[in-house]
């Protein structure tokens, strides 16, 4: 039976929001769920109504671009819970945060190092950053530094800081970010790579940051960051675009009409069920395979059409004029319901990719609960020969994806 939240207080609303956010394995740290039980996450959404304020699981959007596109908004609280953990803010540490939201998660910070004046939040958007600010100052945390600026060139002043948080995702780690983090100091960001994201916590090691911990998630996109994604539709319509790497070697021009060429599906025999998930199929792939890359479908596109995986982003390979992308069907096994992983492929070699992919599947499926990697960032000047994997080339840095069990 669901709550009556329309007669619930704020404080009760909160509680419950703690509790759901605790059960889902978020907020492990004591110190994180103590200030998302302390902190009157309402006053911070004050257009929203209290049961969305404090729904566990649901973002709010706060600012749109003029496309109607999220600009700013209040991340759900379990993933706020889930990169405070990752960040692991102590008292007296100095932090920076790229994306004042509303405020609410600088105000978290503040707690957790003990003092407003040690936490500066940045970002781009005047209006964002004026709310931020009114907010914090209503809630008493007035002294939280709220700087109107770019977020990709951090804030020089307060810095060096024992931790770093990016709210909003960046496609690369720039290099003010690597200057302002003190050695030893944690960064927590929610990074893109090959189309999928991650928020990812590292350590400053020498002259590299190394990762403890990836959780799968979404974000706004930071802006400044340049043009590391490119995209481009493989449709007539535009209802179906694909996504890609600058530094991957995709002819969007090869795969314009890609899917009215005849299609060829492949099945994997490897079944998920109700609560198991593909994504770190994705994930890994990204270690081995420089052809992944992110299919975008909207909902207009009819299956006989386009038949992914659901959801509007979607893992994909290509090679040349070859497309093959994630699908599945339901099967029933000794009365129980679930889906078959397959692959479809169009275009001249659809044959061989998608029993290719399907290889991958079924390499990937016996490890799929055991196995998490590290993501090791190098400085874009980095050479090949210190490099314990194959790089993924950004702008600023190197990114190399590795397992202890390596993929096959």
């Amino acid at each position: 039976m669901e709550t009556d939240t329309t007669t619930l207080s704020p404080e009760s609303l909160r509680a419950e929001m703690v509790a759901k956010v605790r059960a889902g394995g978020w907020a492990e740290r004591g110190e994180v769920e103590r200030v998302l039980r302390d902190t009157p996450r309402h006053r911070f959404l004050p257009d929203a109504d209290l049961e969305l304020a404090y729904h566990p699981y649901r973002a709010v959007v706060t600012h749109r671009f003029d496309n109607g596109r999220s600009l700013s908004c209040a991340s759900a609280p379990w993933l706020v819970a889930g990169m405070l953990d990752q960040l692991d803010v102590q008292p007296g540490h100095r932090v920076l945060e790229i994306g004042a939201g509303t405020g609410y998660n600088a105000c978290l910070l503040a707690q957790l190092t003990g003092r407003a004046d040690l936490v500066t939040t940045v970002d781009i958007n005047p209006d964002v950053a004026a709310r931020a600010s009114r907010a914090l100052a209503d809630t008493g945390f007035g002294g939280v530094h709220v700087v109107t600026g770019d977020g990709v060139l951090g804030y020089p002043e307060h810095a060096p800081y024992d931790r770093m948080i990016a709210t909003v995702s960046p496609w690369d780690l720039p290099a003010p970010w690597w200057q302002q983090l003190a050695p030893g100091g944690r960064l927590v960001a929610p990074l893109r790579w090959r189309g999928q994201g991650r928020s990812v916590a590292f350590t400053r090691t020498g002259d590299r940051l190394v990762s403890d911990s990836l959780v799968l998630c979404g974000f706004v996109y930071l802006v400044g960051d340049g043009e590391g994604e490119l995209s481009g539709a493989i449709t007539s319509d535009g209802l179906v675009t694909l996504h890609w790497d600058r530094d991957q070697d995709v002819r969007p021009d090869a795969l314009l009409g890609v899917l009215d060429q005849p299609r060829v599906t492949t099945w994997s025999d490897v079944t998920l069920g109700r609560q198991e998930s593909h994504e770190d199929l994705w994930l890994r792939l990204t270690a081995t395979d420089p052809r992944v890359c992110r299919l975008g479908v909207t909902g207009d596109v009819p299956p006989e059409v386009c038949d992914p995986v659901p959801g509007y982003w979607r893992m994909a390979l290509v090679d040349g004029g070859t497309l093959a992308y994630l699908t599945l069907r339901r099967v029933t096994i000794a009365d129980e319901a679930r889906c078959e992983l397959g692959v479809i492929g169009h275009g001249p070699a659809a044959a061989e990719l998608t029993e290719h992919l399907c290889g991958e599947i079924r390499a990937w499926a016996p490890d799929r609960h055991r196995h998490s990697p590290t993501l090791t960032v190098h400085p874009a000047g980095a050479p090949d020969s210190e490099l314990a994997g194959t790089a993924i080339d950004k702008t600023h840095s190197r990114f190399v994806l590795t397992y202890d069990d390596p993929p096959r």
